[in-house]
């Protein structure tokens, strides 16, 4: 019988790519991760990482809608350091009740949703996220 108080270790990702050696240099490049595993001429699959947190890609024949991934941020300085290494816009910077935050997309559609804690001197804007 199991006496820890944690069962579950960590909960990663994993986001569909249908090149992963261009999701790799992608990932690597404008949005500062490291390759962790995989990758490799004859993969299929790939694990990144920056500060710790991990993401895994999946390269598949077809991708019926694209994933969607939150990002807890310390502060904003990833919105602009994505921004400005030409990592597309899905949404710009709001503030909502439950985050202040932005969202990108990969090279394959998916949603890279990044947040930090709310801003206390803006009204919240808390419509359906999309």
């Amino acid at each position: 019988m199991n006496t820890s108080p944690h069962q579950i270790e960590c909960a990663i990702p994993i986001l569909p790519v249908s090149d992963l050696a261009r999701s790799v240099a992608f990932y690597t490049g404008p949005l500062g991760f490291k390759l962790d595993w995989g990758g490799g001429e004859d993969s299929c699959i790939c694990s990144v990482s920056r500060d710790g947190c991990a993401i895994m890609l999946s390269q598949r024949d077809m991708i019926s809608e694209p994933a969607w991934v939150w990002i807890g941020c310390e502060d904003e300085s990833p919105f602009e350091m994505w921004r400005s290494n030409g990592v597309k816009v899905h949404q710009e910077p709001r503030n909502c009740s439950w985050a202040y935050e932005m969202k990108f997309e990969d090279l394959d559609g998916n949603i890279l949703w990044l947040g930090t804690e709310p801003r206390s001197d803006e009204p919240f804007d808390d419509q359906t996220p999309s």
